[in-house]
């Protein structure tokens, strides 16, 4: 009886699509039958192998992209249900129907859900947001890090480039140039490398300016919508200190 019940479950999704860049957004309404386990991806792959509207119209397949299914690449980002996060780890049984999917507003949409993070590694080269050693010799293993520093930078080094701290964040918009909590963590992250230190007053210098540290209005969304739990206010309080000292300290030595 529990097997024909499932039989005749379906799941609706209510998907917000674009055909390109410059068109205009609509919605459409799929329905597909249901399998136990499914994730969001799992409902989109119904759609493209059988891609029929609600009312039986043959309609194109859904464009999204995803990749490692684990919640470890970042590519699958998207809202749903209001939310922003990953679709690979949204369940449907634990989802509200119908499933409303939309892409990401902080960033410009290709088509359907996929967008355009480059914004997002743009800022990560702005804030040189890497350990810079060119590679031309041997330098060795390098510096150790203390095992206490290495723990919860570690937990920094999670970042999966995935934007949903950007989308949740209510300063990140076409309004300012927020640089957006992600990269200002990763600041974090390499100013505590032994040799990423090299270049510290330099990143903070980055972050001094406009669109900078300053853009944070600490509404917190951010560090609730990481996927990863990575903790971004703490980041952003440390970083909001080293730029402060880094300001004194230009201020004295003027």
């Amino acid at each position: 009886m529990a097997e024909q019940t499932t039989a005749n479950r379906t799941i609706r999704l209510i998907v917000t699509r674009q055909d390109d860049p410059t068109s205009k957004s609509y919605k459409e309404e799929f329905e597909i039958p249901y399998r136990s386990n499914m994730n969001v991806i799992s409902a989109l792959m119904e759609i493209q192998r059988n891609p029929v509207d609600v009312e039986g119209k043959k309609t194109s397949p859904v464009c999204w992209e995803s990749n490692c299914l684990e919640e470890v690449c970042g590519a699958c980002s998207m809202v749903i249900n209001g939310k922003p996060r990953q679709a690979c780890t949204a369940l449907v049984d634990k989802l509200e129907q119908p499933i409303r999917i939309e892409p990401m507003k902080t960033f410009p949409v290709i088509r359907d859900v996929v967008i355009d993070r480059g914004s997002m590694f743009d800022s990560l080269k702005r804030v040189k947001a890497w350990i810079p050693i060119d590679g031309t010799y041997d330098l060795g293993p390098g510096p150790r890090m203390a095992e206490t520093k290495r723990q919860w930078a570690y937990e920094l080094s999670k970042c999966m480039t995935c934007g949903v701290c950007l989308e949740a964040c209510p300063n990140v918009n076409d309004k300012t140039s927020f640089i957006g909590p992600a990269p200002i963590s990763q600041v974090r992250l390499f100013n505590a490398h032994p040799t990423g230190e090299m270049n510290k007053e330099e990143r903070l210098d980055t972050l001094m300016e406009d669109g900078g540290i300053e853009g944070c209005g600490n509404s917190q969304n951010c560090v609730q919508a990481c996927p990863k739990g990575i903790p971004l206010t703490t980041s952003i309080a440390a970083i909001n200190k080293d730029t402060t000292k880094q300001m004194f300290k230009k201020w004295f030595m003027n």
